[in-house]
């Protein structure tokens, strides 16, 4: 048997979803495209044709690019705030509570749709109809939910529950799904076939009518004919970050966490990691040093820079400035979202092509498009992304994000994709990894699943199990006011990595979220 890709995601069936291509001739963009619209139908509380990301894909050959569908501010044309329908929703994650705020005027312009359209007619070389094949059969059909879904779905129950459009997707049984219930959504599985089999211009129209329809200014929301007509989706040159014998591309501003990753890159190269044993306490005071480093960064007008600044992002994670120029400022770094319902798919094929594609859907604003079935995101109701209050961005902004596909390659030729779900954590579990791959060189499976950490201004969090005593003891002694974790936890991320090293392909999932290896083999 020859192995045609691999391919390493948070689900069962958006796994399987990218092999079956991968079998069928795809390459690492069909894979990931298919992936993830079967993840819109079986990741349900974590990504939809709703919400937005950004995938970094390509090969030696053809070199790589970022294709950005995050979303937008809505609110084009509108000279005075409507009435809105914003409110705010409590979520209890057991260790503490979060407000989050839903509602239709939470709901931003919604990139992922003409996103991955976008991107299957850059790279994608089979015809759509296969490529939605996956999505389409279970979302007729259904499909059982898994613990890891049923879990995230359980937490975010109030917003679930919040409206009839919501309750109909999950609850169809009374109670939001439960982990090895069926669960179908026929109506988003015939809007997907429409797409494939039909004119994908008039189903576009379709959904972009939908959306006005629903969440428009006379429906408490604020996203107008104006904003529908001005998204597109925005390809982008990776930043790029020299590391030893590597070069690291990622999501570029004004995008928050690819330059934060490239920071810390450089902060580790600069302190000369990779020499302590790993895992004792003098690897974790290191990474703990990155770690802070990074916050500083990003408390010292970081955020302000990604739309003001850009360029200096890139001489930043080049080496070309110092750390020294972002001492200026004041921190716009949010609030923790406990949750980061984020989702993360990596791909490699066999041909040298990779793509790491990361989507959110926030938490959902609790309202759907009725005749589609398609939950629509919250991203105006986090406080994360909103660090500067909420509806305050002019209307056509590109939001920020932390989410920060990557991909690695030695002389242009890739040997590993990866991201991360997590929030705020995702900038900390994915310069974790690749410490832990390019600096300490551990095995892939150890470097994705090695106990982690996060650090915010003062705040210490991290997971002492597989911790040496004296390294736990370590970091409590430095953050004495430090949030330990007795076992791993979603909390810090979701890594899922695809890796192509001396031509084998291989990959580890995260078990924090489910984590899931498929190797596609003729």
């Amino acid at each position: 048997m020859s192995a045609r890709g691999v391919i390493a995601a948070s689900e069962p069936h958006t796994a399987l979803a990218g092999a079956r291509i991968l079998r069928r001739g795809g390459n690492a963009v069909d894979a990931i495209v298919a992936a993830k619209l079967a993840a819109t139908v079986t990741e349900l509380p974590l990504t939809s044709l709703a919400g937005g990301g950004a995938c970094i894909w390509g090969s030696a050959a053809k070199g790589y690019e970022i294709v950005d569908f995050f979303a937008t501010t809505p609110g084009r044309g509108l000279q005075a705030l409507p009435t809105l329908d914003f409110l705010p929703i409590t979520v209890d994650f057991g260790q503490a509570v979060q407000v989050f705020h839903i509602g239709k005027a939470a709901a931003a312009i919604p990139g992922e749709l003409v996103g991955l359209l976008h991107l299957h007619q850059r790279g994608g070389r089979l015809p759509l109809r296969e490529i939605v094949a996956p999505a389409v059969n279970w979302a007729r059909t259904g499909f059982l939910v898994s613990p890891q879904i049923a879990m995230m779905a359980g937490l975010i129950a109030p917003i679930l529950r919040h409206s009839p459009t919501v309750a109909a997707l999950f609850c169809p049984l009374g109670h939001v799904a439960r982990a090895g219930e069926r669960l179908a959504n026929p109506r988003l599985g015939e809007f997907l076939q429409a797409l494939a089999e039909g004119n994908a211009e008039e189903q576009l129209a379709r959904y972009w009518t939908s959306l006005v329809e629903h969440f428009s200014p006379a429906q408490g929301g604020l996203i107008t004919l104006h904003d529908v007509a001005s998204y597109a989706p925005v390809v982008r040159q990776p930043l790029s970050i020299p590391f030893g014998r590597y070069t690291v591309l990622t999501n570029p501003p004004p995008s928050a966490g690819g330059g934060l990753v490239g920071a810390g890159l450089r902060l580790a190269e600069d302190l000369a990691l990779g020499q302590e044993e790993f895992l004792s306490a003098q690897h974790q005071s290191a990474v703990a040093t990155v770690l802070a480093g990074v916050s500083a960064i990003r408390q010292a007008g970081y955020d302000q820079r990604l739309h003001s600044d850009p360029e200096s992002i890139r001489k930043l994670v080049s080496g070309t400035i110092g750390s020294a120029y972002w001492n200026v400022g004041q921190s716009a770094g949010g609030n923790e979202n406990r949750l980061g319902a984020t989702t993360h798919i990596s791909v490699i094929d066999a041909e040298g092509m990779a793509a790491a594609l990361t989507t959110s859907n926030g938490e959902g604003c609790g309202h759907a498009l009725p005749e589609l079935g398609i939950h629509v995101n919250n991203f105006l109701g986090e406080e994360d992304i909103n660090p500067a209050g909420f509806h305050r961005s002019p209307p056509g902004s590109w939001m920020s994000t932390m989410m920060s596909p990557t991909i690695v390659v030695i002389d242009q030729v890739p040997c590993f994709a990866l991201g991360s779900g997590g929030s705020n954590r995702i900038r900390s579990a994915i310069l974790q990894a690749l410490l832990n791959l390019l600096a300490y060189h551990r095995p892939l499976d150890e470097a994705v699943n090695a106990p982690r950490m996060h650090l915010e201004g003062d705040k210490l969090w991290f997971e002492e199990a597989g911790l040496p005593t004296a390294a736990a003891n370590a970091l409590d002694q430095r953050w004495p006011a430090a949030t330990r974790f007795a076992a791993p936890s979603m909390f810090f991320g979701g890594v899922n990595c695809a890796a192509r090293l001396d031509g084998r392909l291989s990959g580890a999932g995260d078990r924090r979220r489910g984590g899931v290896v498929v190797v596609a083999e003729d």
